[in-house]
């Protein structure tokens, strides 16, 4: 594959594009392009924010197209573990991003945080995990990702052959534009996967909980925003030949300062160090305070409950990856955890949190497919959101990495599920 780049400006962005080698071709036959794929995540998107009557695009997308009842996250109920779960195919104990805040020994004096740029560039973060952009390039498809997490990583290597720099102040309907943009590239340079991130139904969820008439004014500019890309596809006489995927990474819990667990009051500093507050709270005792740190935090607490990472529910899938603090805490629903020089340092009290446990109801998360390869008014029975992954892969007629999703969860949302012949959109399902 040729070690080339030249910059695309697309809008006010600017763009790599990774020059790459041919794309995917089936032997003894011409190129394959795969029907076009765009997935779409509303970042903090609860389920049920559906059925409050005020987000038409997408129940039209659901009712016409798939949809499920819901879509399980995985634990932890985070942003950047469940976007690269999507993308990976592989939950956070084995993808690597365990947390949205998280240390690593093989890393030293770098902790991971989302406002960490060092550590957010870093492939060694990422690493553990394959996201499909890389699986694409290796075949010969282009990928446009648009401020998904991991994207701004070398990733084995590699960055997807379009992204960008994240930038919170980009506005939703630029970045809509930008992928509409990439369709309309040459063949030989447009996208097979394309990725669209949308952040705000988040931001409002955090700042004025997820109950809030500001959420409410969001969640009907997010779907103004779907709509834009829906008619930018019509427009272009696309509406036919793209598969559109909308999820989101978990849901939202309303929380409130009177509902805050100090740990200051239950666990002595000099006994151990915590990586990260909130509503999942990672505790690395001190050396020689082991027994002092366990006595305390395993013990009964009223409003949350703290387990040795070897020792966490067997649902959870998660306490064996090496970033996984010693102890991990989960606040019961509703409640947070903080101490006093935590909760100064930020400006605001968030009315809104996740993290919570992943079969919690206000945890869960959406999935909304329409286009050709989609069958029309099916309902879905809930799954993991790791079981996206092979549908994707399939889609795009890939062959997928090693992962711990479930092809036959989405299987029946297909037109044609399980197929002996190739087809349209690609290959064989895995």
């Amino acid at each position: 594959m040729p070690n080339c780049f030249r910059l695309l400006s697309l809008l006010p962005l600017i763009f790599l594009l990774a020059c790459s080698g041919p794309l995917s071709r089936r032997p003894g036959s011409e190129i394959v392009r795969p029907t076009p794929l765009i997935l779409v995540s509303i970042d903090g998107f609860r389920a049920d924010y559906l059925d409050r009557g005020i987000t038409p695009t997408l129940n039209a997308l659901a009712k016409s197209g798939v949809h499920a009842e819901y879509m399980r996250p995985s634990f932890p109920t985070q942003t950047f573990p469940n976007h690269y779960a999507l993308i990976t195919g592989l939950r956070p104990d084995r993808n690597g991003i365990v947390a949205n805040t998280m240390e690593d020994d093989r890393i030293p004096q770098q902790k991971f945080a989302a406002s960490n740029r060092k550590a957010v560039e870093d492939a060694r973060w990422w690493n553990d995990g394959t996201p499909l952009w890389i699986t694409a390039k290796r075949s010969g498809l282009h990928s446009g990702i648009m401020f998904w997490p991991g994207s701004e990583a070398p990733v084995h290597g590699s960055h997807p052959d379009f992204w960008a720099i994240y930038d919170q102040k980009l506005q939703a309907v630029t970045r809509v534009d930008s992928v509409l943009d990439w369709l309309a590239l040459p063949a030989d340079q447009s996208p097979s996967l394309m990725t669209l991130y949308l952040d705000t139904i988040d931001d409002i969820g955090h700042h004025f909980g997820p109950d809030s008439a500001e959420l409410d004014a969001e969640l009907r500019i997010v779907d103004a925003t779907v709509r834009r890309l829906v008619d930018g596809l019509i427009e272009r006489g696309l509406e036919h030949s793209v598969n559109l995927i909308i999820v989101s990474d978990h849901g939202m819990v309303a929380t409130s300062p009177d509902r805050v667990i100090n740990l200051d009051e239950i666990l002595p500093g000099e006994s151990a160090r915590v990586v990260s507050y909130g509503v999942v709270t990672g505790i690395v005792p001190r050396p020689g305070h082991e027994r002092e740190a366990e006595s305390i935090l395993l013990g009964e607490h009223e409003n949350m409950q703290c387990w040795r990472k070897t020792e966490l529910p067997a649902r959870f899938h998660y306490g064996t990856h090496r970033r996984v603090p010693a102890i991990v805490c989960l606040a019961n629903h509703g409640w947070t955890i903080a101490s006093q020089e935590y909760l100064a340092r930020k400006k605001h009290f968030s009315l809104g949190e996740h993290g919570y446990d992943n079969e919690d109801p206000d945890m869960r998360a959406i999935f909304i497919a329409h286009g050709p390869a989609f069958r029309s008014g099916v309902v879905l029975p809930p799954f993991d959101n790791v079981d996206v992954y092979p549908l994707l892969a399939w889609l795009l007629g890939l062959e997928p990495e090693p992962h711990d999703g479930n092809f036959d969860m989405l299987a029946g949302a297909l037109k044609m599920s399980r197929p002996t012949e190739t087809n349209e959109v690609g290959t064989t399902p895995p």
